[in-house]
């Protein structure tokens, strides 16, 4: 427990680093998400066939993969960052996106079709149906399963420790090498820190889904 004891202020650090990256890559995931989620029901063919590449690639693929593609391939390819936290961040989003993407596209399905023929009647455009009509009851009912998705962001940004960031896992596995003899503790340390933003993030889940089956 000494490690632990001794390197609070570390573990605080890594704390409030992870949930910078979880809150930064959730934000753009959530945009990119619902912007993919459109434009898999869109009727342009081009979109609704760069979306479903886009999601299945990234959903069958390993989060590692993404990690590498932005830590090596965007380099090569003359995108450069002064600190690895932003690419660390593109992968995040990027491969959160299709998670959410889906969830989306399945509140978006599960709003009858009916109030979408009856909005295009009166001359409504499908932005305008979809943005007006379709999204804010899709989201209504997907929040709980986007609130499950980001809890798995805050905890696929543990790879970003892998790759020199020093977020929460990244401090942890530093202390791992110092403290040789007590790395089951340190790592213990990890975790409850970890718990500290996913059991809070689970109760609002569980607590909005609640809310959400009364309403209806």
């Amino acid at each position: 427990m000494d490690a632990i004891l001794e390197n609070l202020p570390l573990y605080w650090e890594g704390l409030l680093r992870t949930l910078f990256l979880s809150t930064v890559s959730g934000v753009i995931a959530l945009v990119l998400g619902t912007l993919l989620a459109a434009a898999r029901v869109s009727p342009v063919a081009a979109l609704r066939g760069f979306s479903t590449t886009y999601v299945e690639i990234l959903r069958n693929t390993p989060l590692t993969i993404a990690f590498f593609f932005s830590a090596v391939v965007l380099p090569r390819l003359g995108v450069t960052f002064e600190q690895f936290e932003v690419a660390a961040i593109i992968a995040l989003s990027a491969y959160t996106a299709a998670f959410i993407a889906e969830a989306v596209r399945s509140g978006v399905n599960s709003v009858h079709i009916g109030q979408a023929e009856a909005a295009r009647s009166i001359g409504m455009k499908f932005s305008q149906v979809l943005s007006l009509i379709i999204l804010p009851q899709a989201l209504r009912t997907v929040i709980p399963p986007l609130i499950n998705i980001l809890i798995a962001l805050v905890k696929n940004s543990s790879v970003a420790g892998a790759f020199l960031v020093l977020e929460l896992f990244g401090y942890g596995r530093q202390l791992a090498n110092t403290y040789g003899d007590q790395v089951m503790a340190v790592l213990l340390g990890v975790a409850f820190f970890y718990l500290l933003i996913t059991v809070p993030l689970g109760i609002l889940a569980s607590t909005v889904e609640r809310k959400v089956a009364i309403s209806r």
